[in-house]
């Protein structure tokens, strides 16, 4: 007898983190729905930025390597839906492209591993990273620090660091967490280190004109996560950030409209230009940009491109 097709056909890359939010996404529509272990499938797709982690993305393409191949797989129909991270998600999307829905945002911090607090880090450490906005930030804090390159998944990243590759490197927390290594680093308060815009943040796109599916997925659409990272998304594109530029954004909806923090740095952390604002509506957050770049200085307006 042949096996039924699965209702869902899931795409995600391979990483053991990438697998753990394809695997919640698959928990909270079985909840929603009542569905069974077989109506969903997934499918597990190597992304150029799993082959790719000698150089920064910068240099090889930018966040699309994280994207294109799913992107791809969507548009074929060789899957139905496609969850990201979201803060690997470039801000121009593809108009057949549609995002429909996202999980409950987890800790947005990063964490130090390594060292107990940045201060606690020995004179001229070796930070690991290949973040922009991590290396300003550090850089900020402590500006005898070298950066050192680290790309790879989590264990790469992990494994690097074991071997003496560098004396300290940062993960999102978001990550270790869905990975239940719940012990490794120390959280980075948010005063000290702001996140990327959408970290923590998992979410999933549909062909946009797939409205069977799309309403499934609305039914486990977190609408507070949703209204933060469209709010830092649209900062993003206020900015004209990519993935050369060192930008950090946090927005949390509360009762009064949404409060949106944000910070663009110079490249070595020397500068740094904050917004604290209560904005109205997500795409406001595009006032918050123009207003950040108008401050800046033309060596930090050089790094974006509105």
């Amino acid at each position: 007898m042949a096996t039924p097709s699965p209702l869902l056909r899931l795409g995600t890359r391979g990483s053991p983190l990438a697998l753990a939010q394809a695997n919640l996404v698959v928990a909270a529509l079985r909840a929603a729905h009542g569905w069974d272990e077989d109506a969903i499938a997934i499918v597990p797709i190597r992304t150029s930025g799993d082959r790719i982690q000698d150089r920064p993305l910068a240099e090889v393409g930018g966040k699309a390597l994280w994207t294109r191949e799913l992107d791809r797989a969507l548009l074929a129909g060789e899957i139905d839906c496609a969850v990201h991270s979201m803060k690997d998600v470039e801000t121009e999307r593809p108009p057949a492209i549609a995002i429909a829905a996202f999980l409950p945002r987890a800790d947005v911090r990063d964490r130090l591993i390594g060292a107990a607090t940045l201060a606690a880090l020995p004179a001229g450490a070796r930070v690991g990273t290949s973040s922009p906005r991590r290396s300003a930030q550090i850089l900020r804090e402590r500006p005898d620090a070298q950066i050192v390159l680290f790309r790879g998944n989590v264990a790469t990243r992990l494994a690097k660091l074991a071997r003496g590759e560098a004396d300290a490197t940062l993960l999102a927390a978001a990550g270790l967490d869905r990975l239940s290594e719940h012990d490794v680093g120390q959280p980075i308060p948010l005063e000290t280190m702001l996140p990327a815009p959408a970290q923590g943040a998992v979410g999933i796109e549909l062909r946009a004109d797939d409205d069977r599916r799309l309403g499934w997925f609305a039914a486990i659409d977190d609408v507070p996560t949703r209204t933060a990272v469209i709010t830092e998304r649209a900062l993003l594109a206020g900015l004209g950030a990519d993935c050369r530029s060192p930008v950090a954004a946090l927005a949390e909806p509360r009762a009064d409209g949404i409060r949106l923090r944000a910070e663009i740095l110079s490249g070595g952390g020397e500068e740094c230009y904050a917004a604290d604002q209560v904005i109205a509506r997500p795409e406001d957050a595009a006032e918050v940009a123009a207003e950040l770049l108008g401050r800046a200085s033309p060596a930090v307006r050089a790094l974006f491109h509105p």
